[in-house]
């Protein structure tokens, strides 16, 4: 009587910084995984006591590297065969588990992505250039790591590339359930956007800034389809427009504030 094959292990890892409100579905919805780590960035709420209680290994650290370099950190506590990375207003529905789980069994590939679908203010936003959004988060440790960039990491391979299989099941986005929620995660983003840039030895000028956000508007609204998800699509699209001027506009700034401190 042949033995059924070994079921991979799993380590579920997310990155925290006062994620209260999203932190228990989370963990919630990888319950079939064998391992939960969550390194926390000196959260000031219930963060670390909720994730505790879920029964996530949590390690606490205190200064910021940029969010490539956090993941890493987060990657090099996981102990088990195959990582998920997640973050915390991410969620894993059970036709996404069963394929999860389906992929590591049969090992098809080292690495393997899944569309994401984002809700803003309590729609699903399915064009926009929001979809279908790609993101590789599946992968067998030490295969892949992210790069160090301070905002809009990604997962690269380690080594020879492997071929990368698509899983077909949404990973499920809650991250901007108000207005508010974006206008702060575009501050943050934008900021270490523009400083990325400026370490890099990027310049731009306002009136690159203004044409970037004209093309983002028409990108995303015309050419992306964004008018088909009605009124929010539009507004999702104007702020999309205005993010792209203040990124830019904040590498402007820190351009101009190093000649004016050279002259």
């Amino acid at each position: 009587m042949s033995e059924l094959p070994k079921r991979p292990s799993l380590s579920v890892v997310v990155i925290t910084k006062n994620e209260a409100s999203h932190i228990a579905a989370c963990l919630a919805s990888v319950s079939f995984a064998d391992e939960l780590i969550v390194l926390d960035s000196g959260s000031t709420d219930d963060t670390v006591a909720i994730a505790t209680r879920m029964g996530a290994h949590v390690t606490q650290v205190f200064d910021w590297p940029g969010f490539g370099k956090q993941k890493n950190r987060a990657l090099d506590l996981a102990t088990c065969e195959w990582v998920l990375s997640l973050d915390a207003d991410e969620r894993v529905m059970p036709e996404l588990a069963l394929e999860i789980q389906q992929a590591m069994l049969t090992g098809v590939a080292s690495i393997f992505d899944m569309p994401r679908r984002t809700s803003f203010c309590g729609q699903w936003i399915d064009h926009c250039g929001w979809s279908p959004d790609r993101v590789a988060r599946l992968f067998k440790r030490d295969t892949a790591r992210f790069n160090e960039n301070l905002v809009h990491e990604s997962l690269q391979a380690v080594g020879n590339m492997d071929v990368m299989v698509s899983l077909h099941s949404p990973l499920l986005h809650f991250s901007y359930p108000t207005p508010n929620h974006y206008w702060d995660k575009l501050k943050i983003y934008s900021e270490a956007w523009a400083v990325q840039k400026y370490q890099e030895g990027r310049s731009t000028s306002v009136s690159r800034a203004l044409a970037s956000s004209v093309v983002a508007f028409v990108r995303s609204y015309i050419i992306r389809l964004g008018f088909l998800d009605g009124a929010l699509g539009f507004v999702v699209c104007q702020m999309q427009a205005q993010a792209t001027f203040y990124k830019y506009f904040q590498l402007y700034f820190l351009n101009r504030s190093t000649k004016q401190a050279i002259t």
